[in-house]
Protein backbone atom coordinates (compact mmCIF):
# COMPACT_ATOMS: atom_id res chain seq x y z
CA UNK A 1 0.00 0.00 0.00
CA UNK A 2 1.49 3.50 -0.72
CA UNK A 3 -0.66 6.75 -0.52
CA UNK A 4 -0.46 9.83 -2.58
CA UNK A 5 -2.58 12.76 -2.60
CA UNK A 6 -6.01 11.78 -2.69
CA UNK A 7 -6.71 14.17 -5.53
CA UNK A 8 -4.55 14.18 -7.96
CA UNK A 9 -3.06 17.24 -9.09
CA UNK A 10 -1.51 16.45 -12.38
CA UNK A 11 -2.54 13.89 -15.13
CA UNK A 12 -0.36 11.83 -17.30
CA UNK A 13 -0.92 13.20 -21.14
CA UNK A 14 -1.58 9.41 -21.84
CA UNK A 15 -4.68 9.49 -19.66
CA UNK A 16 -7.22 9.26 -22.32
CA UNK A 17 -4.94 6.61 -24.31
CA UNK A 18 -4.28 4.64 -21.16
CA UNK A 19 -7.96 4.29 -19.97
CA UNK A 20 -9.06 3.53 -23.64
CA UNK A 21 -6.72 0.20 -23.22
CA UNK A 22 -8.67 -0.59 -20.12
CA UNK A 23 -6.04 0.86 -17.61
CA UNK A 24 -7.73 1.28 -13.54
CA UNK A 25 -6.41 4.83 -12.79
CA UNK A 26 -4.83 5.59 -9.44
CA UNK A 27 -2.73 8.97 -7.72
CA UNK A 28 0.86 7.98 -7.73
CA UNK A 29 3.65 10.85 -6.81
CA UNK A 30 0.25 13.17 -6.71
CA UNK A 31 -0.23 12.41 -10.60
CA UNK A 32 -3.25 10.24 -12.08
CA UNK A 33 -1.28 7.66 -13.37
CA UNK A 34 -2.51 3.53 -14.21
CA UNK A 35 -2.95 1.63 -10.82
CA UNK A 36 -2.85 -1.79 -13.10
CA UNK A 37 -3.62 -3.31 -17.19
CA UNK A 38 -4.87 -6.36 -15.91
CA UNK A 39 -7.50 -7.61 -13.16
CA UNK A 40 -4.97 -9.81 -11.71
CA UNK A 41 -1.78 -7.39 -11.09
CA UNK A 42 0.40 -10.67 -10.32
CA UNK A 43 0.52 -11.24 -14.45
CA UNK A 44 1.95 -7.21 -14.87
CA UNK A 45 4.61 -8.61 -12.36
CA UNK A 46 5.11 -11.95 -13.84
CA UNK A 47 6.17 -9.93 -17.15
CA UNK A 48 8.19 -7.55 -15.33
CA UNK A 49 10.24 -10.72 -13.86
CA UNK A 50 10.08 -12.74 -16.86
CA UNK A 51 10.14 -10.69 -19.99
CA UNK A 52 9.51 -6.62 -20.08
CA UNK A 53 6.77 -4.54 -18.89
CA UNK A 54 6.37 -1.02 -20.87
CA UNK A 55 5.52 1.96 -17.92
CA UNK A 56 4.37 5.77 -18.02
CA UNK A 57 6.72 7.68 -15.84
CA UNK A 58 4.82 11.06 -16.46
CA UNK A 59 5.03 12.21 -13.14
CA UNK A 60 8.13 14.33 -13.72
CA UNK A 61 9.38 17.66 -13.88
CA UNK A 62 11.73 18.96 -16.27
CA UNK A 63 13.77 22.14 -15.94
CA UNK A 64 16.56 23.53 -18.25
CA UNK A 65 19.57 25.43 -17.10
CA UNK A 66 21.25 27.59 -19.58
CA UNK A 67 23.74 30.19 -19.31
CA UNK A 68 27.57 30.75 -18.77
CA UNK A 69 27.46 29.86 -14.93
CA UNK A 70 24.71 26.99 -14.28
CA UNK A 71 27.71 24.22 -13.91
CA UNK A 72 28.90 26.49 -11.12
CA UNK A 73 25.40 27.06 -9.61
CA UNK A 74 23.97 24.11 -9.66
CA UNK A 75 27.06 22.33 -8.55
CA UNK A 76 26.47 25.09 -5.38
CA UNK A 77 23.19 23.67 -4.19
CA UNK A 78 23.15 19.85 -5.04
CA UNK A 79 24.61 17.28 -3.43
CA UNK A 80 26.27 15.55 -6.31
CA UNK A 81 29.14 16.22 -8.19
CA UNK A 82 27.58 18.53 -11.17
CA UNK A 83 31.48 19.98 -12.22
CA UNK A 84 32.38 17.34 -13.96
CA UNK A 85 29.84 15.55 -15.22
CA UNK A 86 30.27 15.54 -19.10
CA UNK A 87 27.97 15.97 -21.91
CA UNK A 88 26.10 12.64 -22.30
CA UNK A 89 26.06 11.66 -18.70
CA UNK A 90 23.59 12.08 -16.07
CA UNK A 91 23.54 11.79 -12.31
CA UNK A 92 21.17 11.92 -9.16
CA UNK A 93 21.24 14.29 -6.34
CA UNK A 94 19.61 16.15 -3.52
CA UNK A 95 18.44 19.54 -2.73
CA UNK A 96 18.56 20.19 0.68
CA UNK A 97 17.67 23.18 3.23
CA UNK A 98 20.40 24.53 5.53
CA UNK A 99 19.53 22.27 7.92
CA UNK A 100 20.47 19.53 5.38
CA UNK A 101 16.44 18.23 5.33
CA UNK A 102 15.40 16.70 1.50
CA UNK A 103 13.84 19.40 -0.21
CA UNK A 104 13.75 17.25 -3.96
CA UNK A 105 15.48 14.25 -5.57
CA UNK A 106 16.94 15.39 -8.85
CA UNK A 107 18.48 14.06 -11.96
CA UNK A 108 20.70 16.05 -14.01
CA UNK A 109 21.65 15.66 -17.48
CA UNK A 110 24.78 17.42 -19.40
CA UNK A 111 24.59 18.19 -22.67
CA UNK A 112 27.07 20.92 -24.41
CA UNK A 113 24.19 24.00 -24.34
CA UNK A 114 22.41 23.65 -20.96
CA UNK A 115 22.27 21.10 -17.94
CA UNK A 116 18.81 19.41 -17.72
CA UNK A 117 16.99 18.79 -14.80
CA UNK A 118 14.64 16.14 -13.69
CA UNK A 119 12.52 15.76 -10.70
CA UNK A 120 8.62 15.42 -9.29
CA UNK A 121 5.92 17.47 -10.65
CA UNK A 122 4.00 17.21 -7.36
CA UNK A 123 6.52 19.89 -5.60
CA UNK A 124 6.77 21.96 -8.83
CA UNK A 125 5.41 24.80 -7.78
CA UNK A 126 7.67 25.15 -4.32
CA UNK A 127 10.70 23.72 -6.24
CA UNK A 128 11.18 26.06 -9.28
CA UNK A 129 11.10 29.45 -7.00
CA UNK A 130 13.40 27.49 -4.45
CA UNK A 131 15.70 26.91 -7.15
CA UNK A 132 15.30 30.61 -9.03
CA UNK A 133 16.23 32.31 -5.35
CA UNK A 134 19.61 30.98 -5.97
CA UNK A 135 20.44 32.48 -9.29
CA UNK A 136 21.29 35.90 -7.84
CA UNK A 137 24.94 37.22 -9.45
CA UNK A 138 24.84 33.92 -11.67
CA UNK A 139 24.52 34.24 -15.48
CA UNK A 140 22.00 31.97 -15.20
CA UNK A 141 18.40 30.72 -17.12
CA UNK A 142 15.90 28.56 -15.54
CA UNK A 143 13.18 27.31 -18.11
CA UNK A 144 10.01 25.09 -16.89
CA UNK A 145 10.21 22.54 -19.94
CA UNK A 146 7.52 20.45 -18.32
CA UNK A 147 5.05 20.40 -20.40
CA UNK A 148 7.05 19.53 -23.30
CA UNK A 149 8.52 16.35 -22.40
CA UNK A 150 7.17 12.72 -21.71
CA UNK A 151 8.81 9.79 -20.25
CA UNK A 152 8.14 5.71 -21.03
CA UNK A 153 10.13 3.13 -20.15
CA UNK A 154 10.89 -0.05 -20.80
CA UNK A 155 11.76 -2.67 -18.14
CA UNK A 156 12.34 -6.60 -17.49
CA UNK A 157 15.16 -8.75 -18.51
CA UNK A 158 14.20 -8.55 -22.03
CA UNK A 159 14.35 -4.66 -21.94
CA UNK A 160 17.99 -4.73 -23.18
CA UNK A 161 17.51 -6.73 -25.92
CA UNK A 162 14.09 -5.01 -27.12
CA UNK A 163 15.82 -1.51 -27.02
CA UNK A 164 18.64 -2.50 -29.43
CA UNK A 165 15.95 -4.17 -31.85
CA UNK A 166 14.09 -1.17 -31.42
CA UNK A 167 17.05 1.80 -31.43
CA UNK A 168 20.13 -0.18 -32.22
CA UNK A 169 22.02 0.88 -29.00
CA UNK A 170 23.31 -1.68 -26.83
CA UNK A 171 22.29 -0.75 -22.91
CA UNK A 172 25.93 -2.56 -22.24
CA UNK A 173 27.51 0.55 -23.78
CA UNK A 174 26.34 2.91 -21.85
CA UNK A 175 26.74 4.06 -18.32
CA UNK A 176 24.07 4.20 -15.63
CA UNK A 177 22.03 8.06 -16.30
CA UNK A 178 24.04 8.48 -19.75
CA UNK A 179 21.81 9.13 -22.67
CA UNK A 180 22.18 9.71 -26.23
CA UNK A 181 19.24 10.75 -29.10
CA UNK A 182 17.36 7.77 -31.17
CA UNK A 183 14.72 7.20 -33.54
CA UNK A 184 12.02 5.21 -33.24
CA UNK A 185 9.87 4.36 -36.37
CA UNK A 186 10.62 8.08 -37.41
CA UNK A 187 10.11 9.34 -33.46
CA UNK A 188 13.02 11.34 -32.25
CA UNK A 189 13.89 10.28 -28.51
CA UNK A 190 16.45 10.51 -26.18
CA UNK A 191 17.01 7.10 -24.52
CA UNK A 192 18.79 7.29 -20.96
CA UNK A 193 19.80 3.89 -19.21
CA UNK A 194 19.03 2.46 -15.59
CA UNK A 195 19.10 -0.21 -13.96
CA UNK A 196 16.89 -0.93 -10.61
CA UNK A 197 18.03 -3.82 -9.10
CA UNK A 198 20.67 -4.05 -11.21
CA UNK A 199 18.85 -5.09 -14.04
CA UNK A 200 18.77 -2.28 -17.24
CA UNK A 201 16.43 -0.48 -18.86
CA UNK A 202 15.44 2.12 -20.81
CA UNK A 203 14.07 5.94 -20.29
CA UNK A 204 12.45 7.49 -23.43
CA UNK A 205 11.81 11.00 -23.31
CA UNK A 206 9.55 12.10 -26.37
CA UNK A 207 8.18 15.36 -27.08
CA UNK A 208 4.68 15.16 -26.03
CA UNK A 209 3.18 15.86 -29.53
CA UNK A 210 5.38 12.46 -30.04
CA UNK A 211 4.40 10.66 -26.89
CA UNK A 212 0.82 8.33 -27.89
CA UNK A 213 3.06 7.32 -30.90
CA UNK A 214 6.09 5.95 -28.91
CA UNK A 215 3.53 4.13 -26.56
CA UNK A 216 2.01 2.30 -29.50
CA UNK A 217 5.31 1.42 -30.85
CA UNK A 218 6.57 0.43 -27.44
CA UNK A 219 3.76 -1.05 -26.45
CA UNK A 220 3.25 -3.50 -29.55
CA UNK A 221 7.07 -4.31 -29.12
CA UNK A 222 6.98 -5.23 -25.30
CA UNK A 223 3.75 -7.79 -26.77
CA UNK A 224 5.58 -9.40 -29.42
CA UNK A 225 8.00 -10.80 -26.67
CA UNK A 226 5.25 -11.78 -23.88
CA UNK A 227 5.65 -8.44 -22.33
CA UNK A 228 2.44 -6.01 -21.46
CA UNK A 229 2.02 -2.77 -20.18
CA UNK A 230 2.11 -2.47 -16.59
CA UNK A 231 0.87 -0.07 -13.75
CA UNK A 232 2.47 1.43 -10.41
CA UNK A 233 0.61 -1.44 -8.23
CA UNK A 234 3.36 -3.50 -9.89
CA UNK A 235 6.26 -0.98 -9.82
CA UNK A 236 5.44 -0.34 -5.98
CA UNK A 237 5.95 -4.01 -5.64
CA UNK A 238 8.94 -4.12 -7.53
CA UNK A 239 10.29 -1.32 -6.04
CA UNK A 240 9.97 -2.41 -2.54
CA UNK A 241 11.64 -5.88 -2.99
CA UNK A 242 13.81 -3.97 -4.72
CA UNK A 243 14.71 -1.63 -1.71
CA UNK A 244 14.15 1.44 -3.90
CA UNK A 245 13.15 4.26 -1.65
CA UNK A 246 10.46 6.89 -3.65
CA UNK A 247 10.45 10.60 -2.82
CA UNK A 248 7.47 11.51 -1.34
CA UNK A 249 6.62 8.08 0.24
CA UNK A 250 9.86 7.38 2.03
CA UNK A 251 11.72 10.44 2.03
CA UNK A 252 11.24 14.11 2.50
CA UNK A 253 11.38 16.95 3.96
CA UNK A 254 11.86 14.80 7.49
CA UNK A 255 14.36 12.95 6.54
CA UNK A 256 18.70 14.30 6.36
CA UNK A 257 20.69 11.90 3.53
CA UNK A 258 21.99 9.60 5.79
CA UNK A 259 18.57 8.85 7.57
CA UNK A 260 17.12 7.55 4.44
CA UNK A 261 20.03 5.97 2.56
CA UNK A 262 20.89 7.90 0.52
CA UNK A 263 24.63 8.86 1.54
CA UNK A 264 26.15 6.98 -1.08
CA UNK A 265 24.24 6.64 -4.16
CA UNK A 266 23.09 10.68 -3.56
CA UNK A 267 26.15 12.57 -2.77
CA UNK A 268 30.23 13.59 -3.57
CA UNK A 269 32.04 13.79 -0.20
CA UNK A 270 34.97 15.66 -2.33
CA UNK A 271 33.08 18.08 -4.70
CA UNK A 272 33.01 21.13 -2.60
CA UNK A 273 30.68 23.19 -0.58
CA UNK A 274 27.15 22.80 -1.50
CA UNK A 275 23.90 23.84 0.25
CA UNK A 276 23.08 21.74 3.74
CA UNK A 277 26.59 20.32 3.16
CA UNK A 278 27.65 21.37 6.88
CA UNK A 279 24.75 19.10 8.14
CA UNK A 280 25.94 16.28 5.98
CA UNK A 281 29.50 16.09 7.02
CA UNK A 282 28.77 16.57 10.69
CA UNK A 283 26.65 13.46 10.41
CA UNK A 284 29.28 11.63 8.51
CA UNK A 285 32.11 12.53 11.11
CA UNK A 286 29.95 11.24 13.85
CA UNK A 287 29.38 8.16 11.95
CA UNK A 288 25.19 7.25 12.67
CA UNK A 289 21.75 8.55 12.72
CA UNK A 290 19.38 7.38 15.27
CA UNK A 291 16.99 6.29 12.82
CA UNK A 292 17.25 4.78 9.65
CA UNK A 293 15.10 3.22 6.47
CA UNK A 294 15.10 -0.59 6.11
CA UNK A 295 12.91 -3.24 4.69
CA UNK A 296 10.39 -5.16 7.20
CA UNK A 297 8.15 -8.62 6.29
CA UNK A 298 5.01 -9.34 8.11
CA UNK A 299 3.05 -12.23 8.94
CA UNK A 300 -0.26 -10.31 8.31
CA UNK A 301 -2.31 -10.49 5.14
CA UNK A 302 -2.82 -7.10 4.48
CA UNK A 303 0.04 -4.81 3.69
CA UNK A 304 -0.14 -2.12 6.56
CA UNK A 305 -0.99 1.56 5.92
CA UNK A 306 1.55 3.97 6.13
CA UNK A 307 2.48 5.71 9.15
CA UNK A 308 1.23 2.62 11.04
CA UNK A 309 3.46 2.41 14.13
CA UNK A 310 6.07 -0.33 14.66
CA UNK A 311 7.32 -1.81 18.64
CA UNK A 312 9.57 -3.26 20.67
CA UNK A 313 8.50 -4.74 24.26
CA UNK A 314 6.23 -2.03 23.99
CA UNK A 315 7.72 0.91 23.16
CA UNK A 316 7.27 2.57 19.36
CA UNK A 317 10.43 2.10 17.41
CA UNK A 318 9.26 3.26 14.11
CA UNK A 319 7.06 3.82 11.13
CA UNK A 320 5.90 2.29 8.11
CA UNK A 321 6.24 4.46 5.36
CA UNK A 322 4.97 2.29 2.39
CA UNK A 323 3.92 -1.15 2.00
CA UNK A 324 2.73 -4.02 -0.64
CA UNK A 325 2.27 -7.54 -1.30
CA UNK A 326 5.51 -9.00 -2.17
CA UNK A 327 4.79 -11.90 -4.81
CA UNK A 328 8.45 -13.03 -3.96
CA UNK A 329 7.79 -13.80 -0.41
CA UNK A 330 3.94 -13.98 -0.73
CA UNK A 331 4.03 -12.02 2.42
CA UNK A 332 3.46 -8.55 2.71
CA UNK A 333 6.50 -5.80 3.00
CA UNK A 334 7.57 -2.64 3.65
CA UNK A 335 9.38 0.04 3.96
CA UNK A 336 10.43 1.74 8.06
CA UNK A 337 12.01 3.84 9.49
CA UNK A 338 13.39 2.59 12.83
CA UNK A 339 15.68 3.50 15.36
CA UNK A 340 18.86 1.80 14.64
CA UNK A 341 19.04 -0.82 17.56
CA UNK A 342 16.08 -2.10 16.32
CA UNK A 343 17.04 -2.55 12.51
CA UNK A 344 19.62 -5.14 12.38
CA UNK A 345 18.27 -8.32 9.77
CA UNK A 346 16.44 -10.41 11.59
CA UNK A 347 15.35 -8.48 14.09
CA UNK A 348 11.39 -8.77 15.01
CA UNK A 349 8.82 -6.64 15.81
CA UNK A 350 5.11 -6.06 16.48
CA UNK A 351 3.15 -4.20 13.83
CA UNK A 352 -0.95 -4.44 15.09
CA UNK A 353 -0.39 -7.66 16.49
CA UNK A 354 1.65 -8.87 13.57
CA UNK A 355 5.43 -9.77 13.59
CA UNK A 356 7.38 -7.67 11.47
CA UNK A 357 10.96 -8.83 10.89
CA UNK A 358 13.79 -6.76 9.68
CA UNK A 359 14.85 -8.20 6.14
CA UNK A 360 17.98 -7.43 3.51
CA UNK A 361 16.69 -6.05 0.12
CA UNK A 362 17.17 -6.93 -2.45
CA UNK A 363 14.54 -9.92 -2.31
CA UNK A 364 14.20 -12.76 -5.39
CA UNK A 365 11.74 -15.60 -4.61
CA UNK A 366 13.92 -17.64 -2.80
CA UNK A 367 15.81 -15.42 -0.42
CA UNK A 368 13.90 -13.83 2.76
Amino acid sequence: MATSPAKPLFETPLLALLRSEGARIGSWFGCALPDRFSPDWRAEYRAARESVVLLDKNYRASLRFTGPDRVRYLNAILTNNIKDLAPGNGTVSLFLNPQGRIQAEIETYATQESLFCVSHAMIRGTLVPALDKFIIMDDVTLSDETEKWGTLALEGPLAAELTRKLTGANLADLAELSFLRVTLQAISCVLSKRSPGGVPSAEFWAERSDLEALWRVLREAVRSVAGRPAGYTVLNALRLEQGIPWFSYDFSDKQIPHEAGLEHSHISYTKGCYTGQEIVERVRSRGQVNRIRVLIKLSGAEPPAPGTPLFDEGKEVGHITRSAFSPALQLPIAMVYLRRENSSPGAILDCSGTAATVIRPPLTASKV
